[in-house]
């Protein structure tokens, strides 16, 4: 559970709201290199299936990665043909590279991309980007691995998917099951604080996006996908699976050195539902748990120590009544600072002395234990003693525990602390119109509207390059489908 309190850049995620007709919601970016005999029947057929069944208004953009065939002149008829069709183009390749040069630039709240071969069946987009709209969710992924997903691929790219995903959970403890299906989606809000850390511009863009995401704590919705391979595809599998491991690597070791300043992208203070104080709802349990447990282990070994040192001068009885003695106060210091979060002298003497009462149950049980033994036998082996002490440790740490959560320091606030602040409520020195990010400005659609609907980016451009900041909201229906009664 966070306990920081301080807010990120990041708003809490709310509900696109209702916008005025022709406002683009969804912007389904196409990077391409050298597709000039698929991009024409790919953009057709996702305009099609888009103007049939997608409820908002929504643009097509084709990013030409620096295309040397005719890709940008057939880029160029079907956006004077398609008014919902724009064309980027890139001088330079990289499919990395195109969609960080788009989304940044992009003004629909809701930001996609495809692969021009449209292997994903088109009816799992709508799925996709449901819930960045509705605020559920902040990046959204299509996967040909989960379970009910339908795909059909050779062996070979089975497993070299198989193998990477692997990877990435034992190198990066990636939790997602597809980083490089070409189906994916993200807020813009959430793509504008995070693409500035992306550092890769090609294919390993998308893992790396999804890493960062996914360590700061960002929720990325996996959508079940049917996806049939494309056998002409011309990605260099080697070379691109040797770009990922260098990725993996680079990324890996940020993190490992905390270089990356993930809390940029952290949600508020209260977006969690973790974050929240629910009554009868135990908090924590399962982190004070595993603290318990390797305070109680290192303890433990600490008092076998101190036993087996002081048995060499004393009787069992007393040698067990020191070491118990000491490795309570030790316990009780460690549990309070460790399990509990538990700060400051305030109230340590009385935390103290209700482990010593605790301590007081566990000698009661071990030394019960080692009468029983001696009673037993007169001259037991030194062995055998301390596995009897062991077995009554372990049933007087279940119950120590208890106590310690219940009655030492149970979970509760101070009478003197100031009230939580109301869930979802934004800072007092922040104006209102923050927590909607989507009615700060009117729509400019001068970017979009200018001949011939082409926008080229030099090399080093597009990162620097800055668009109207207006935020685009979504119509309740396709214009032609709107009601004017329903319009507030």
């Amino acid at each position: 559970m966070r306990t920081d309190s301080s807010p990120g850049t990041l708003p809490a995620r709310e509900h696109l709201p209702a916008a005025p007709a022709g406002t683009p919601v969804l912007d389904v970016v196409i990077p391409v290199y050298n597709e000039e005999k698929d991009l024409q029947p790919c953009v057709r057929r996702l305009y099609e299936h888009l103007d049939r069944t997608f409820p908002y208004a929504f643009r097509i953009t084709i990013a030409d990665n620096a295309s040397t065939d005719t890709t940008p002149q057939v880029a160029g008829r079907l956006a004077a043909e398609i008014p919902e069709v724009t064309t980027v183009r890139l001088e330079q390749k990289g499919r990395g590279r195109a969609l960080r040069a788009v989304w940044s630039a992009s003004d629909a709240p809701v930001l996609a991309y495809m692969d021009v071969d449209l292997s994903t069946d088109l009816n799992a987009l709508l799925p996709l980007v449901a819930p960045l709209i509705s605020g559920h969710s902040d990046l959204a992924i299509g996967s040909r691995l989960a379970r009910s997903s339908r795909v059909v691929r050779g062996p070979k790219r089975e497993f070299i998917s198989r193998a990477y995903n692997l990877i990435l959970r034992g190198s990066l403890q990636a939790r997602f099951s597809d980083a490089q299906c070409g189906f994916k989606a993200i807020r813009r809000d959430v793509a504008q604080v995070l693409l500035p850390l992306v550092e890769d511009t090609g294919w390993f863009f998308d893992t790396e996006m999804l890493v960062l995401a996914e360590r700061a704590g960002l929720r990325i919705h996996e959508v079940p996908v049917d996806w049939v391979d494309d056998p002409d595809s011309t990605v260099h599998i080697v070379r691109t699976a040797t770009d990922d491991l260098k990725g993996v690597w680079r990324v890996g070791r940020a993190l490992a050195t905390g270089s990356l300043p993930l809390d940029r992208i952290a949600r508020p203070f209260g977006d969690d539902p973790r974050d929240r104080d629910i009554e009868d709802v135990p908090k924590g349990l399962a982190r004070q748990l595993v603290g318990f447990c390797v305070v109680g282990a290192l303890s433990t070994l600490f008092y076998l120590l101190l036993y087996s040192g002081l048995r060499v001068f004393s009787g069992s009885q007393t040698a067990n009544a020191l070491a118990l003695l000491i490795s309570a106060v030790a316990n009780t210091a460690a549990n309070r600072r460790l399990t509990f979060g538990v700060r400051g002298r305030g109230g340590a003497v009385r935390h103290q002395a209700q482990g010593l009462v605790v301590f007081g149950i566990g000698l009661a049980l071990t030394s019960g234990s080692l009468a029983a033994l001696n009673a037993a036998t007169s001259e037991p082996a030194h062995s055998t003693e301390l596995a009897v002490l062991v077995a009554a440790n372990l049933a007087a740490t279940v119950l120590r525990f208890l106590l310690f959560r219940a009655w030492v320091f149970p979970d509760r606030r101070e009478d003197d602390s100031p009230p939580p602040a109301p869930y979802n409520t934004p800072p007092h020195n922040t104006p209102p119109h923050d927590t909607a990010p989507y009615d700060t400005a009117p729509y400019d659609p001068a970017p979009y509207e200018a001949a011939p609907c082409v926008t080229t980016f030099r090399a080093g451009e597009a990162a620097d390059r800055t668009w109207p900041d207006a935020t685009l909201q979504p119509q309740p229906a396709r214009p032609h489908d709107s009601d004017s009664r329903d319009l507030r």
